[in-house]
């Protein structure tokens, strides 16, 4: 069946109105353009008020079109009908594509925007990967308005602490640009500088967003979006605060002190303010740079596994995240113990998890991947998911509640899976966002991020679910480590056995949910062949590793005991 196209009735007063706005609003910001072609560029006569109406208006146009769009396409059509699912995947597309416009008309403060969406975990595949396309660089501002910024925050004089500073940025991007320097001193270091007018752009734009995510939600109760500008709100001002970004980079560096294989830049505070950010320069790739990685040498599945393993640690151990772990901000240098090191760049945006809820999500993570619905059930009710909850699988590790192997999806359980969602909409993902607690949507956001990230890099998807696991474990059993707790198991005795004897305890439980993993995958194998098909598994998991005899030594036993573990 070939769909019509939507039509406008006259006779909508709530669609009058939004059209009306539009419309007006279109119009004012075409006048504006015209005269102003270049409205993008800091001109002195191009006010910030003019600037701000032309942004606004074209965003209330795109979610004018899109409001529109979404309820006359759908109307009269059954929620539970192929031919309703095939028309709002439709709907998703051209808004989506709309929205990506915008975005790359109004930059800044928008393409973030779009980069938020575009990392949620429940956002509509249309709009994901229509978004994920942007890019956040923008044209670099002359050296000259910089050096202002630079005259205002760190004194006339400040080029005197200088060998040199090089004009030409080495990178730029929606709130700020980056210049590399030489001190007096000898470091090399990266200078980041808040763009001068950024804060009263920012503010205003997310007046708009709230304005109209308000709006919509009035008048469509069914399309809210309220969580995510406020959950966005909230990141956009962490973000220009430079102060708050070095103090979240320099607790970070705490808690990864006895990583060898992680590296966080030193911050140099008497270069550093609110709109000014002196760091350590640190040269490397970025991480999905697979033509740098293979010119030196380093398997891609070493650094995602080692990727994997600084989230998870983040995560499950310190419960402290990095907010926003997209591939520009997590480079690969040439330089570590192993070939390379992971370079973790901006800290504007952090998020501290409750001690109850990180105890909480690493029994989880256990429940997901022992595929034990009931407690999954019971821990989604905790964290706000109510009737959700059974979707929780999906989210994390791939697979439906009801199926029986965490690592692995057949072809029977991807067409459930793709049914179940397609019961979704989008008002479900709406009231979901809503309910969980802000911790659980921040994991979800930097597990979305890295998930990406892995898929890039060609990378199974077992590497992350079977390290995650193993933090999980260990943060299950022990007390959350900070940058204290860490330097204390790297210098005292009695906090270094302590530390030891979690390790210990934790891989020993790691080991036993393998076993019981690759046995529940292996299920209607005759004894024998299950014996061998779980002992090769674990043999290569573990081949590297002096647990990998204590492995076998346990399997077994368990071969001969079973009741003695489980």
């Amino acid at each position: 069946m070939t769909l019509k196209p939507f039509n406008f009735p006259a006779k909508r007063t709530t669609t009058r109105f939004l059209l009306t706005a539009a419309a007006t609003a279109t119009v004012a910001a075409a006048a504006t353009q015209a005269a102003n072609p270049d409205e993008l560029s800091p001109l002195p006569h191009f006010s910030a008020e003019i600037h701000g109406f032309v942004r606004t208006a074209r965003a209330v146009s795109t979610v004018a079109s899109t409001v529109v769009d979404y309820e006359f396409s759908l109307r009269g059509l059954q929620r539970d009908s192929d031919q309703f699912r095939q028309t709002i995947s439709q709907v998703h597309l051209r808004s989506a594509k709309r929205i990506l416009k915008l975005c790359e008309a109004n930059k800044g403060f928008y393409v973030k925007a779009g980069q938020f969406v575009a990392a949620q975990r429940v956002t509509p595949k249309e709009y994901s990967l229509t978004l994920s396309a942007l890019q956040d660089q923008v044209a670099p501002l002359p050296y000259k308005v910089i050096k202002k910024v630079l005259d205002d925050n760190l004194g006339p004089n400040f080029s005197e602490m200088f060998l040199s500073i090089d004009e030409q940025p080495i990178a730029a991007a929606s709130i700020a640009q980056v210049h590399h320097a030489m001190l007096k001193s000898g470091h090399e270091v990266a200078i980041k500088v808040q763009y001068p007018w950024i804060e009263q752009q920012m503010n205003f734009d997310t007046r708009t967003m709230h304005f109209l995510s308000k709006t919509i939600a009035w008048l469509y109760p069914q399309y809210r979006f309220e969580w995510l500008s406020s959950a966005f709100s909230e990141s956009m001002s962490s973000e220009l605060d430079f102060v708050q970004e070095a103090r979240n980079s320099e607790r970070a560096a705490k808690n990864f002190c006895n990583n060898k294989m992680v590296r966080v830049p030193s911050v140099f505070w008497e270069l550093t303010t609110r709109q000014v950010l002196t760091m350590e320069f640190y040269t490397g790739h970025r991480i999905d740079d697979l033509a740098f990685l293979n010119q030196i040498g380093v398997d891609p599945e070493k650094v995602a596994k080692s990727l994997a393993e600084l989230f998870a640690e983040m995560i499950f151990v310190h419960g402290y995240i990095h907010g926003d772990p997209h591939p520009g901000n997590i480079l690969v240098s040439p330089e570590g113990c192993n070939g390379f090191s992971l370079v973790l760049l901006d800290h504007a945006v952090y998020r501290e998890l409750d001690e109850e809820f990180r105890k909480d999500f690493c029994q989880l993570w256990e429940a997901l991947i022992l595929k034990d619905s009931k407690k999954t059930m019971v821990l989604g009710e905790r964290f706000g998911a109510g009737k959700f909850s059974r979707y929780l699988p999906i989210i994390f590790t791939g697979t439906t509640i009801e199926s029986k192997n965490a690592l692995g999806t057949s072809i029977e359980e991807k067409v459930t899976m793709k049914n179940e969602l397609k019961s979704l909409v989008f008002e479900d993902l709406s009231s979901f966002m809503e309910s969980v607690c802000p911790d659980f949507i921040a994991i979800m956001r930097a597990d979305g991020l890295l998930r990406s990230i892995i898929r890039k890099m060609d990378v199974s998807r077992v590497t992350r679910l079977l390290t995650y696991t193993k933090y999980a474990v260990y943060g299950s059993l022990c007390p959350k480590l900070d940058g204290e707790s860490c330097k204390m198991a790297g210098t005292n005795f009695y906090f270094a056995v302590k530390a030891a004897f979690f390790s210990f305890v934790s891989r020993l439980k790691y080991l036993l949910i393998l076993i019981k993993v690759s046995i529940g995958a292996i299920e209607g194998i005759p004894w024998r062949q299950k014996v061998k098909n779980t002992l090769d598994y674990l043999s290569t998991k573990t081949s590297s590793d002096f647990w990998g005899l204590t492995v076998h030594f346990v399997f077994l036993i368990v071969c001969i005991h079973p009741s003695a573990l489980f």
